[in-house]
């Protein structure tokens, strides 16, 4: 409560935090599991009802379950159906540097995609085998940073992908959005604002129910992960509109990196989970916020 507290006046004393919208807290379930492959999750995508799950981890594998929820609809358990790991589209294991897995995008359709860092590309993933068949990939994704490249996946209604770097070169040069249309192949026609002043960086992107994108953004502060989440509308030029939705204080969660938009558009939920980059000290933290306009 103290902490939500501090939170509150701080964001009441920063002109740039004050908007219609924000995303109200709802609460946190830390997943401890069994299996000694759950950790580093990267990546997050689930069912319109916010019940089944898809999370990536940043080690080549992919979980599908089901989630339980309270009457809130807070996580407060999480049930593994599947554990695919994933194969070259010859069927064959990954080479070293081509299975850094961070974004994951689940079409109405039900194709899985993914983006990779390390070799950085798009792929299409068969949950049935774990095979994989990369995209066309842009020309400016070979000269991306080691580490550095594509975080966030999105795909939209129409089976349109969107991804973006998690680093643009400079602190005030724009995130380039790159956008993929089946039949058309990439482009990169719009890219998302950077206000120079803070080193949030982009690791996760969805399209919520109400048509909106949403950009999970992490600092690593040298004490902890502080996170943000900016939202914006999709219009004819591009991302616009744009509303930050939260930032929080260094510590307040763990290190977020996947997002997951749902609901409706009248009630708009975001789940967000944890990378604890398999550390002790660190925890795989599913995190519920509501959209209150």
């Amino acid at each position: 409560m103290f902490r939500r507290l501090v939170l509150a006046l701080i964001a009441s004393a920063l002109p740039h935090l004050s908007q219609a919208a924000e995303l109200k807290y709802l609460g946190s379930y830390t997943w401890t599991a069994a299996d000694a492959r759950v950790g580093g999750l990267s990546g997050l995508d689930l069912s319109g009802d916010g019940l089944s799950f898809w999370a990536l981890s940043d080690r080549a594998m992919l979980f599908h379950g089901d989630l339980k929820r309270d009457e809130k609809g807070v996580v407060k358990g999480v049930y593994v159906r599947t554990a695919q790991g994933f194969l070259t589209s010859e069927g064959k294991p990954l080479p070293r540097y081509d299975d850094d897995s961070e974004g994951i995008a689940v079409s109405d359709t039900g194709k899985v995609f993914l983006s990779f860092e390390g070799h950085h590309r798009v792929a299409q993933m068969d949950p049935e085998t774990g095979w994989l068949t990369d995209l066309p990939r842009h020309p400016d994704f070979k000269g991306m940073q080691t580490n550095s490249s594509l975080e966030g996946l999105a795909v939209a209604r129409d089976g349109t992908l969107y991804t973006l770097p998690e680093r643009s070169g400079e602190m005030t040069r724009p995130f380039p959005l790159y956008r993929y249309r089946p039949g058309s192949g990439w482009d990169q026609p719009w890219s998302v604002p950077r206000d120079g002043t803070t080193d949030f960086l982009p690791v996760g992107l969805d399209i919520g129910p109400d048509g909106r994108l949403y950009l999970l953004e992490r600092w690593f502060t040298g004490l902890g992960f502080a996170t943000r989440v900016r939202r914006f509308d999709l219009g004819p030029d591009g991302p616009e509109n744009e509303q930050v939705l939260l930032r929080t204080l260094t510590g307040t969660h763990d290190n977020l990196e996947g997002i997951a938009v749902w609901g409706t558009p009248e009630d708009v939920r975001v789940t967000m989970v944890s990378d604890d980059n398999f550390k002790f000290f660190q925890r795989t933290e599913f995190v519920d916020y509501r959209v209150a306009e």
